[in-house]
């Protein structure tokens, strides 16, 4: 019995040590990471101190950000020279500069090829192709933009600057709920487009001869070098889903989407080629006179914003522009009273290689032969 009950005494002591020597344990574990190793202690340090060094760098960096970006802004916010002419505070309006020189004014040299495709290269009647175009540069829609944008084969194509500004107005058309829309055609080769002019001189050599025969096949087939396809800017537009035939069928100039895009198109640097009385749109003034096409095609050709807004706001064909340009060499366009483009005119002949004339006030600039002698620089704002 005495045994009994000291053995019974002793499992409350029993009980209570292990539960200390656990407690123990436990504590151990949990002061253990509260004790300090002075190595880990002085890597600790270190990389606070690093991430500190690298926290104050980046401070500085984008405090000097910061600062260049105001300064830029500021630089951007261009006073309008005030011996100008005033300008409207309202709508467009169009500044001849005539007899002023270009501002803060600076030069780049380039050569032909650089500019030529740039947008503003006249090609008609009157004005073949330059014998130095390159082809270099011409893409495939289909390729391009992975078949994002239709085209009726993968041999269209044209240069990357037009089908970018293509691009950009369908996708604003989209958001207007309208597509279906594909590039028919668009760049033709010089042997193109000297196989058609001669497949069109035989299916009508049995009524004409000689220069008739010639001014026969001209009133429908571009002699090579002189057709707008050869420009590598122009593209034909037409609707079409393989899944629902029935799109193609109203003429397109009449359905939503070619309203549209003969209403809006300059916004994206496109102007309608080919105008004639009441087409593409009703009060459309007749250009046939100018232009030497009366054939009615929905033909579109890529000449930057700039260039587009002008083309837009004075009515007028690509040949009226560049004659417009030659007399008035020096223009401004305001919209509601900010400066957005400046356009110079520079005459440089054939010369392989030139000075640009440029102004760094600009935010950027685009130049293009015109195929008249002359550099046509865009400056935007």
């Amino acid at each position: 019995m005495s045994r009994k009950r000291k053995k019974s005494k002793a499992v409350p002591v029993v009980i209570i040590l292990t539960i200390l020597v656990a407690a123990l344990c436990a504590g151990c574990f949990l002061v253990k990471p509260l004790v300090i190793d002075p190595k880990r202690a002085a890597v600790a340090e270190a990389n606070q101190k690093a991430a500190a060094e690298v926290e104050e760098r980046n401070r500085k960096i984008m405090a000097e950000y910061q600062a260049t970006l105001a300064e830029l802004e500021n630089q951007q916010a261009v006073q309008v020279n005030t011996a100008w002419p005033d300008h409207k505070n309202e709508g467009w309006d169009i500044l001849d500069l005539t007899n002023f020189p270009l501002e803060n004014p600076t030069a780049e040299t380039r050569s032909r090829t650089d500019i030529m495709n740039n947008g503003m290269l006249l090609i008609n009647e009157w004005h073949s192709r330059p014998d130095d175009f390159s082809e270099e540069g011409l893409v495939s829609i289909n390729k391009y933009f992975d078949r994002k944008v239709q085209a009726s084969d993968s041999n269209v194509s044209m240069f990357s600057i037009a089908a970018d500004a293509l691009k950009e107005a369908l996708d604003a058309a989209a958001a207007e709920n309208l597509s279906h829309y594909m590039v028919d055609e668009a760049y033709r080769s010089w042997d193109t487009q000297n196989n058609l002019f001669q497949n069109k001189l035989t299916k009508l050599s049995g009524k004409y001869t000689g220069d008739a025969l010639i001014a026969a096949a001209k009133k429908e087939v571009n002699y090579p070098g002189t057709s707008e396809y050869n420009s590598g800017l122009s593209f034909r537009l037409r609707l079409y889903d393989r899944n629902d035939p029935e799109v193609a069928n109203p003429k397109y100039s009449t359905t939503e989407q070619g309203k549209w895009m003969n209403t809006n198109c300059w916004k994206y640097g496109i102007v309608f080629r080919f105008p004639q009385a009441d087409w593409p749109l009703e009060g459309t003034m007749d250009k046939s006179f100018k232009t030497g096409v009366s054939l009615k095609m929905n033909l579109y050709r890529y000449v930057g914003k700039g260039n587009a807004a002008v083309m837009h706001y004075l009515d007028m064909c690509l040949e009226e522009y560049i004659e417009y340009l030659q007399e008035h060499p020096h223009i401004a366009l305001f919209e509601d009273g900010t400066l957005k483009y400046e356009i110079y005119r520079q005459y440089v002949g054939d010369s392989a290689s030139f000075d640009v004339q440029l102004t760094r006030n600009a935010r950027s600039h685009l130049s293009s032969l015109d195929n008249m002698g002359g550099i046509i620089t865009v400056f935007e704002y």
